[in-house]
């Protein structure tokens, strides 16, 4: 689903997935998920135009070729008996040239979440919120969170006393837009000041 919202203070419309947008109209106050200014969930509606071009323009879907509608390839690729067995198969890491290092192993995989309520695998980010807040919005129990719990500072062992809540405030963004999980925090922060002094 394709939305568009009007911006007040702008003079033209933003477009966004629903499963982009969805999380954002949840809060009391929506904040545009690119710009962070307030609108107005009334004025969100499909963009049908897009939706109508996702749904004429076919593709190969990369693992039988079938051509599929962008539309309908996410749902697709997800039952696709071939891109499960490509992904089953997918080589493991190999140096491009020789190096003395050793190569990483037990890397904790920060891309893909299992459901703390269901056991639903392979879930990204936006995917996890759009999971449970469809299928578990009365769930009552305590659960550990998997993207928090898969970050170097997560504790596996804390449970989000609303889960939901969570998700809608603390993963509006993948970490890894942001986070350089190779160095330590004090590193971090040193990064950080450097690149404030150097813009100022």
């Amino acid at each position: 689903m394709l939305l568009s919202m009007e911006q007040p203070r702008k003079f033209f419309l933003e477009k966004f997935c629903g499963e982009c947008l969805q999380p954002c109209l949840q809060v009391p106050s929506p904040l545009c998920p690119l710009c962070r200014v307030p609108f107005d969930p009334k004025k969100v509606e499909k963009a049908s135009s897009v939706e109508k071009q996702l749904s004429s323009f076919k593709a190969p879907c990369r693992g039988c070729s079938k051509k599929v509608t962008l539309a309908k390839m996410r749902s697709h690729v997800t039952s696709c008996a071939k891109v499960q067995e490509q992904m089953a198969n997918c080589p493991k890491f190999v140096p491009v040239v020789p190096t003395s290092q050793p190569i990483p192993s037990n890397i904790p995989n920060r891309s893909t979440f299992v459901c703390p309520y269901c056991g639903a695998r392979n879930l990204d980010q936006q995917e996890l919120v759009k999971h449970c807040m469809e299928n578990h919005r009365s769930d009552p129990n305590k659960v550990v969170c998997p993207v928090c719990s898969a970050m170097p500072w997560g504790d596996p062992s804390y449970k989000s006393a609303n889960f939901l809540q969570h998700l809608l405030h603390r993963h509006k963004f993948s970490y890894d837009t942001f986070v350089d999980y190779n160095i330590d925090e004090e590193a971090a922060l040193q990064a950080a000041l450097a690149l404030s002094l150097s813009e100022n």
